[in-house]
């Protein structure tokens, strides 16, 4: 190689290896970081994967998004669990989703509750469960030939409106929010969700050319309003009524809600973001922001599926407004992961554009996570940009932290009963406390009691699911995820996602020892 060459090659190495390296060690590791991702059923987009697959192939479909993303560190799954008017559940209010059996109506065979499934996998991986249902949304098409008799559509014709080739729920109708209360209701107590979950489904999208039927509504029920406050009332009160709902049968479950991204257009609203786009309040006439101010909801996830400087609707503009304006919730950040190589704009073509995002998002304060659509996108194709989040922005575990209204300090600290170990594991006997439920137990390594970063993510060794009997918590982790290690601490997560304060371990040593604990700054 001429020496000119060999020069003009090591600059390039050093400054893109250089960059790299520089790149990485910028990079944010949040401790605590909501890290999910949607799990679409409707006409099969994730899982199943077709109508027809056997319940064992269901079942092992599931697992693997769920391994797929345990290994990229997410921490939370949102599954839908209710589309069309129908479920992936047993119940009465609504028929088997055909999406899940191949006819609507039709019983899983063999029979299991898939939902309750569902949860017990992604538990026991660690996972928060967040259920999500369409509650307007009645059918996918015009076609009635495949629904149940059961369905709503006959059993209910007069809460429905056909619109742009599909059915919905009258959102006006008092009948309708009382059945719709029911159906999510139902799921809350009888199933051990960590949240309810909505899209960006309230009043339909525009469709050129149509108008949505509810004059009869109107006049009845809209007297001294103008049809779209009197729209956004009807979208709120149902909000509100699902929000005290929840937090009367288990205040720990969450309530979150994934509205389109753009709340309103400066142009119609001073207050609103510098967008030219459909928005949430003048289209979809749902009105996050009142939803926040009234803390009726401990999340909201905005759908911000545009490249970071799309002319029209930038992603780094919509960051820094939700961030601006929202309060009393949580925040995240919805990604477009279907975008991926498959958009117009030619931003989606690079494998940063995601990336980029994530830790443009993470460096506002308020900001606490991401949740990416869908889950298939990652698991077959855009190897490229798995590998980018997977080696750095994703690189080490994250813990959701505890939603603003739900955020307390846990006076129970672990007390450890017994320790053991031999060379395929490590036990733990831990007592179970007397005034905290525990959902899962985490466990941190250090080089020695006194020096074990609880605040650092590289540290996480577990997030251990609890198993509580007869006043205890049992649990092992494998020898070789803990090895390395001299020390550990562990502490208890519980049903509002709460930490508490760390207990350490002497890992050398094969009985109980309790330390005094130590603050924890993320708690």
């Amino acid at each position: 190689m001429h020496k000119n060459q060999q020069l003009l090659f090591s600059i390039i190495f050093l400054f893109f290896f250089g960059w790299k390296s520089n790149a990485q060690e910028s990079i944010i590791h949040p401790k605590n970081e909501f890290r999910g991702v949607w799990i679409a059923t409707v006409v099969n987009i994730d899982w199943p994967k077709t109508a027809i697959d056997g319940v064992e192939k269901e079942k092992a479909d599931y697992i693997e998004i769920l391994e797929a993303y345990k290994k990229l560190n997410y921490n939370a799954v949102i599954v839908q669990v209710r589309s069309v008017g129908d479920a992936l559940y047993p119940t009465e209010l609504a028929p088997w989703s055909r999406f899940l059996t191949g006819k609507e109506g039709q019983a899983p065979n063999p029979y299991y509750d898939v939902l309750a499934w569902m949860i017990e996998e992604a538990h026991q991986r660690g996972f928060e469960f967040h259920a999500w249902l369409n509650p307007y949304r009645a059918t996918f098409d015009l076609n009635k030939q495949q629904l149940s008799p059961n369905h709503d559509v006959f059993k209910h014709p007069e809460w429905m409106i056909e619109y742009g080739g599909k059915i919905y729920y009258d959102p006006a109708l008092p009948e309708v929010q009382q059945h719709l209360t029911k159906v999510v209701k139902e799921v809350v107590d009888k199933y051990d969700i960590d949240a309810i979950h909505f899209d960006d489904y309230f009043y339909p999208y525009t469709v050129p050319g149509k108008t949505f039927n509810d004059t009869a509504s109107y006049k009845k029920y809209g007297a001294g309003l103008s049809i779209g406050d009197w729209r956004r009332a009807n979208v709120s009160n149902f909000v509100h009524t699902i929000s005290t709902m929840i937090k009367t049968s288990k205040p720990w479950v969450q309530f979150g809600i994934s509205p389109f991204g753009v709340w309103r257009n400066k142009s119609a609203d001073p207050k609103g973001s510098d967008t030219q786009s459909t928005a949430n309040y003048d289209d979809l006439y749902a009105d996050p922001v009142l939803w926040m101010d009234q803390k009726w909801i401990d999340y909201i996830l905005p759908q911000l599926y545009w490249s970071m400087n799309n002319p029209r609707a930038s992603y780094s503009k919509l960051v820094k407004w939700w961030s601006e304006n929202s309060n009393n919730t949580a925040v995240y950040i919805g990604h477009a992961s279907y975008k991926i190589r498959g958009d117009g704009d030619k931003s989606w073509n690079f494998a940063t554009e995601i990336p980029n995002q994530v830790d443009f998002a993470r460096s506002f304060k308020n900001v606490s996570g991401s949740a990416y659509f869908s889950s298939k996108w990652f698991m077959d194709k855009n190897f490229d940009v798995v590998r980018l989040l997977a080696e750095n922005q994703y690189k080490y575990p994250a813990l959701p932290a505890a939603v603003p209204n739900l955020k307390h300090i846990i006076i129970d600290t672990p007390i450890v009963n017994e320790f053991q170990k031999d060379s395929t594991k490590y036990s733990f006997n831990i007592k179970s406390p007397l005034n905290t439920i525990v959902r899962y137990m985490v466990v941190y390594g250090g080089d020695s009691i006194s020096k074990i970063d609880i605040n650092d993510p590289s540290k996480i060794i577990d997030k251990i699911r609890v198993s509580q009997s007869t006043g205890t918590i049992l649990f092992s982790i494998p020898a070789e995820k803990i090895n390395k290690y001299k020390a550990c601490s562990v502490t208890f997560i519980d049903y509002y996602a709460n930490e508490s304060a760390p207990t350490a371990i002497d890992l050398k040593k094969s009985f109980k020892i309790y330390i005094p604990a130590q603050p924890n700054e993320n708690r």
